[in-house]
């Protein structure tokens, strides 16, 4: 834990490294606050904070700058963190001027995010976290051979092959359909894998199957997301150091970016914050991500989120993506109806 001066004066250096991107002095940390103590006390704690890790200094005469750690405590300490209300009113009047289109609105806000936090939006579609079981048909084709056809809710139909220990007669198959259709109608996999449902043995190797085509369904990757302000970021000064560029370009190129940003355990309410090597993946070490889920909680979840230099403006950041997620929520709720996450 740091003493309530440590910690301001931690927090001025960071407030100052983010909009200044350059080390920042003790002088200048005097300059800023008023602590009521001599620069001699100051340069004492400077040391001590880069002692513990929270800053990072080339030598003993440079200023500093925050590691991780540093910009983990000012971000941890960030209070009163709102859009002013004159912006809220002009997002949500651009919002309701836009046709009632879900790419239209994920389009502006990505375009809005990455304007007003001037760094990289990253915009998903809303899709369910676990599909739901609708129907099912099962059809012989020859002997032990059958094909499953399975019907998803959102009108997503699935069909593989399935070969049975046994002959096995249409009949026999279309019995199975209905007894499946009937314990499974409107469940997800983890409810029909929680689910009792006396199988016999012809009847298991079908639920097996249905469940591993919703399981792949479920893991499906998201589709291509909505990105903008790439041109914000590169601007930067931190980018001067071209490999730091093409790191990110060929996770966007690859399609890999959401799946280096997206936590393994998105949170369900709430902006995460994740800083440079919190990161997961070490090709965006040098980055921080801030991120959060939108929509109907069991039903249509979206992701919208910022990635920028660990040098980010964060409260601007968390403020944006609180608000525009919570917009968003809004509109889908409208389009699905629902209960969206909440505020």
């Amino acid at each position: 834990m740091l003493s309530p001066r440590a910690g301001t004066i931690l927090k001025s250096i960071v407030g100052q490294y983010i909009v200044k991107g350059m080390p920042i002095s003790s002088q200048s940390i005097t300059n800023d606050y008023e602590l009521g103590v001599s620069p001699a006390t100051i340069r004492n704690e400077v040391a001590h904070l880069e002692q513990e890790g929270y800053i990072i200094r080339p030598h003993p005469s440079a200023g500093s700058m925050p590691s991780d750690k540093g910009y983990r405590y000012y971000v941890e300490t960030l209070t009163d963190i709102e859009l002013p209300l004159t912006e809220q009113r002009l997002i949500s009047h651009l919002f309701h001027q836009v046709e009632k289109e879900l790419e239209e609105w994920l389009r502006l806000a990505a375009a809005l995010t990455a304007r007003l936090v001037q760094n990289v939006a990253v915009v998903t579609m809303p899709k369910p976290a676990n599909c739901h079981f609708k129907h099912i048909e099962l059809v012989a084709l020859q002997n032990s051979l059958a094909l499953v056809v399975l019907v998803l809710h959102g009108a997503r139909v699935k069909q593989q092959l399935i070969i049975f220990d046994q002959v096995i007669t249409q009949s026999e198959l279309t019995a199975t359909a209905n007894k499946l259709n009937a314990a499974y109608s409107g469940l997800t996999r983890p409810q029909i894998l929680a689910k009792a449902t006396g199988l016999s043995a012809a009847e298991q190797p079908v639920s097996d199957c249905l469940i591993k085509i919703m399981q792949a369904e479920d893991e499906q990757e998201y589709e291509e997301p909505y990105l903008d302000g790439l041109h914000f970021m590169i601007n930067q000064p931190e980018f001067t150091l071209s490999h730091r560029v093409l790191a990110l370009m060929e996770l966007i190129e690859q399609r890999n970016l959401l799946k280096a940003i997206i936590p393994p355990e998105p949170a369900s309410h709430g902006v995460q914050i994740i800083i440079g090597k919190e990161n997961k993946a070490e090709v965006i070490h040098d980055y921080s991500v801030v991120i959060r889920q939108y929509g109907l909680p069991d039903e249509a979840v979206g992701t919208i989120g910022i990635v920028g230099p660990t040098r980010m403006p964060y409260a601007r950041a968390i403020s944006t993506v609180g608000y525009l997620s919570s917009v968003l929520s809004e509109m889908v709720a409208e389009l699905y109806g629902g209960k969206r996450f909440p505020s």
